[in-house]
């Protein structure tokens, strides 16, 4: 049996938290959430310092671009250059649709650009349909098996 995808959720609207955590709880199989405030406690997770020394290395990270403390541009530049985490696929799940920051994301290495919803239901059917593409359809690092074993 392969061990569920670990996710990691960068975000400090409780809100988005909430929509996020309900699209994971209602799939049978589908991967663990774990989820921090700010691009400070996110790298502290990457890197597993302090309180989370014990943390799952993420198989899968979906992060808000507008953090306190460090934002998620400044977070994905790290992550992209750091060799341990490089690998670890990154999808921005944001508000903003301007193209400046599109570019700028795909410039620092995202993996994938996502507009959050702002409806409830649009909200929890696109992260349950990026976590059916890296569930289903992707090959990630660290997880065995993939969409056809």
């Amino acid at each position: 049996m392969a061990r569920p995808v670990e996710v990691l959720l960068v975000e400090d609207d409780p809100g988005d938290v909430l929509m996020a955590r309900e699209a994971f709880e209602e799939r049978e199989a589908g991967g663990r959430l774990h989820v921090v405030p700010d691009g400070i406690e996110a790298l502290r997770f990457l890197r597993r310092e302090g309180e989370y020394a014990d943390a799952p290395r993420p198989h899968l990270v979906l992060l808000d671009l507008n953090l306190p403390r460090k934002d998620g541009r400044e977070v994905l530049a790290e992550v992209k250059r750091d060799e341990e985490l490089a690998h670890i696929p990154v999808v921005v799940l944001t508000t903003s649709e301007s193209e400046e920051d599109v570019m700028g994301s795909y410039r620092l290495h995202a993996n994938a650009y996502v507009a959050k919803p702002v409806d409830f239901d649009q909200f929890v059917r696109v992260v349950r349909r990026i976590d059916d593409f890296f569930e289903t359809v992707a090959r990630l690092p660290g997880v065995p098996g993939g969409p056809s074993g």
